[in-house]
């Protein structure tokens, strides 16, 4: 199995950056499609961006496109989701996960491990 560890959340302006890292432990992360998740309060978790083993595959939720960027560094073990342009609906506790399907996926039954989750808050 994986181990994930999410780290890189905080607190910052409507408008800003933030850099998510999701680094993982166990078996081979380069074998792994990854994604992010996020849950509001009061909210179902739902769908952020994912990415396939090798990184040439993404795809993003509607919400997100073109202000948020998955990617990975196998040689490190590494996911990261940059997102910029932050507004304060994006507040939420951001989760990755690791799925053995083979392609990018949107579905959380497909994720088998997940991590702790980091927050995000972004202020008005």
């Amino acid at each position: 199995q994986v181990q994930l560890v999410e780290s890189g959340g905080g607190l910052v302006q409507a408008g800003g950056s933030l850099r998510l890292s999701c680094l993982a432990s166990g078996r081979t992360f380069s074998s792994y499609t990854m994604g992010w998740f996020r849950q509001a309060p009061g909210k179902e978790r739902q769908f952020v961006a994912a990415i396939s083993f090798s990184g040439s595959s993404t795809y993003d939720a509607d919400s997100v496109k073109g202000r948020f960027t998955i990617s990975r560094d196998n040689a490190k073990n590494t996911l990261y989701l940059q997102m910029n342009s932050l507004k304060p609906e994006d507040t939420a506790v951001y989760y990755c996960a690791a799925s053995s399907v083979a392609i990018p996926t949107t579905v959380q039954g497909h994720y088998a491990y997940w991590g702790q989750g980091t927050q995000v808050t972004v202020s008005s």
